[in-house]
């Protein structure tokens, strides 16, 4: 692959000397960075970076790579986070929905189009109302139903499959059910939620329905990554949209699928290309 590339993202209490470590790191090796950000938050005293190398410009694969930089990040710190990644291994998600269907076709159609390059190995839904759409882009679904007096196994059942496609990413679009905490533990880092309100504005249900009790000129929709505290997880995205007090509920859920789907394909491609780090309930994006 011509633009393959390995992506390397970091963190570390921040320190002098940290962008000439890597940076010369990668030069003695004989690698071309071709993209690099950086960013020091004086709040936490934490410092991140992502780097982004041409793989043929290095003599050795991705698993030296690790083991190479792995020896750079503990001479930094030990306390540092850090992934090495490579872009010609295309990712895995699997998407959770309900009944709701624009946030799945917006992305179905965005991944037939070649614009998210992301393979989708399975849609779960707790109804069967986008089985049809999923099954024409070639994907299996699978219908699993969450009756109140069971949901503990219908959690079981829906782990199972996940955990079978071991996805990079798992998307809940508009899938409208509250993840328990050791579901939550289980997916960190990789459970991204669309929630139809600019957070923390109007956390949990109906928050249309509670702007427009309030009155707003603004909505909005927020793509985080879920935690067990319920819509307070690290924000990756938000986006709003202009409301007037001509606007009924329906015109507010009309005008917010329209963030909710472009927020959430923003935010899911960020994390696929490994653009968001994450420390404590704040994110970095490059």
């Amino acid at each position: 692959m011509p633009d393959r590339r390995y992506v390397i993202t970091f963190g570390c209490p921040d320190r002098t000397g940290i962008i000439a470590r890597v940076a010369s790191f990668v030069a003695d090796a004989g690698g071309w960075i071709v993209e690099a950000a950086y960013h020091a938050d004086p709040d936490t005293g934490w410092f991140f970076t992502r780097q982004e190398i041409k793989a043929d410009s290095l003599p050795f694969g991705l698993a030296e790579l690790r083991a190479r930089f792995a020896e750079v990040a503990a001479s930094l710190s030990a306390e540092s986070n850090w992934l090495v990644q490579d872009s010609g291994i295309r990712p895995r998600a699997v998407i959770l929905v309900s009944r709701e269907g624009h946030c799945l076709y917006d992305l179905l159609g965005r991944v037939a189009s070649g614009e998210l390059d992301v393979d989708v190995r399975a849609v779960i839904g707790n109804h069967d109302t986008l089985a049809d759409i999923t099954r024409a882009h070639g994907i299996p679904f699978h219908h699993v139903p969450f009756p109140p007096e069971s949901k503990a196994e219908a959690f079981a059942e829906v782990r199972e499959i996940v955990a079978a496609h071991d996805p990079d990413a798992v998307v809940l679009a508009r899938f409208m059910q509250i993840l328990p905490p050791e579901v939550c533990d289980e997916w960190a880092g990789r459970a991204i939620n669309i929630h139809h309100s600019f957070l923390p504005s109007f956390a949990g249900a109906r928050p249309y329905h509670q702007a427009y009790q309030r009155g707003v000129k603004l909505i909005g929709a927020t793509c985080h990554y879920v935690t067990a505290d319920l819509d307070a997880g690290p924000i990756i995205e938000q986006d709003v949209i202009r409301v007037d007090h001509g606007d009924s509920v329906a015109d507010l859920v009309r005008k917010g699928r329209d963030i909710e789907k472009v927020t959430l394909a923003r935010g899911l491609r960020w994390h696929l290309e490994r653009r968001v780090l994450v420390h404590g309930n704040r994110t970095v994006v490059f």
